[in-house]
């Protein structure tokens, strides 16, 4: 089995039987592959970046010969100090490539055969990686803006007389948040998780070029934008769309979050909604991309990412 067997991008199909039958050295060759593309996965010294190392083989490490550093594929990554075999990493990697409306931690850790929070951490890291690619994004075409509402939800009463009008403030939970969303029209979606949806007017300020040109519904904190740039503004209650001026884009993305939210994870924690609408956004995004290609993407972004601060060491006692 080739050890490019993710590099296709005119294929339709990425199966986790070519990963497993390739072995644990093809998937460390892949790792190796797109971690220093330019030096044909010759190791590079991640500290002085000579290229002149050993490599010892028994532990799939390295010694760089000029600063006698010893260093891994995966050292200064968000896969640094990884214990699970690179043919698992892979799988995983493709299983969330394949998965058009995300998967859950329960259904990873059964495919993979790990624990619960070993999935846990390691979707969460991989959607860590995935939001690098727009964390510098600027926009600068036409563009859409809307906020949609998630978490938060009271369960009513048994008994009637029991129950209490749910839309009022002192009767909720506090945790219902507000995912803002700035696509591009033929574009990339940018996110950001608020607890207003009027929060969204700075966040458009910080991510827009004054080039850009906007479309809003009829929400009046967008008021505030019209200052900046063009805005067409849509009344949802005469047309979802009238002369070209609609927000159906960044509609579509919320459609796949909620069902992301609701048929795959079934609940999410305001704590780490961010990461979630993101991860939504980037497979919204790359939607007509191959699932070989997503999945090169995904370990590209894996190995260029910094170690995690947030799901690194003992995660469970750090608050996202």
């Amino acid at each position: 089995m080739s050890q490019h067997f993710l590099l296709s991008a005119a294929s339709k199909t990425l199966k986790l039987k070519d990963i497993y039958q390739g072995g644990e050295d093809a998937a460390y060759a892949k790792f190796c592959g797109l971690r220093w593309p330019e030096t044909d996965g010759e190791a590079v010294c991640p500290r002085c970046g000579c290229c002149d190392t050993y490599s010892i083989k028994s532990r799939r490490k390295f010694e760089c010969k000029a600063c006698k550093h010893h260093f891994s594929v995966t050292s200064g990554t968000i896969f640094a100090s990884r214990k699970m075999e690179f043919t698992d990493l892979l799988a995983a990697i493709c299983i969330l490539a394949n998965a058009a409306k995300g998967v859950s931690s329960v259904q990873l850790s059964r495919d993979l055969g790990v624990q619960y929070r070993t999935a846990f951490v390691l979707a969460h890291k991989i959607r860590e990686a995935i939001a690098i690619e727009t964390q510098d994004t600027v926009l600068d075409d036409e563009c859409e803006i809307d906020g949609a509402y998630f978490g938060g939800s009271i369960r009513p009463a048994n008994n009637d007389f029991n129950r209490v009008d749910r839309r009022l403030k002192e009767n909720q939970t506090g945790k219902r948040r507000v995912v803002i969303a700035l696509r591009e029209r033929k574009g990339r979606t940018l996110t950001t998780v608020t607890h207003r949806e009027a929060e969204g007017v700075q966040f458009a300020m910080d991510r827009l070029d004054h080039s850009a040109r906007l479309n809003a519904d009829e929400a009046a904190h967008w008021d505030a934008l019209e200052m900046i740039f063009p805005v067409k503004r849509i009344n949802h209650s005469e047309a979802y769309s009238a002369n070209g001026i609609c927000t159906n884009q960044v509609e579509s993305y919320f459609s796949r979050l909620r069902r992301m939210v609701g048929g795959q994870h079934h609940h999410v924690s305001a704590q780490y909604l961010h990461q979630y609408a993101a991860h939504a956004a980037w497979l919204d995004d790359h939607c007509r991309e191959s699932n070989g290609a997503l999945a090169n993407r995904i370990v590209r972004n894996a190995m260029t990412a910094p170690v995690s601060r947030q799901w690194k060491g003992y995660w469970q006692r750090h608050a996202a």
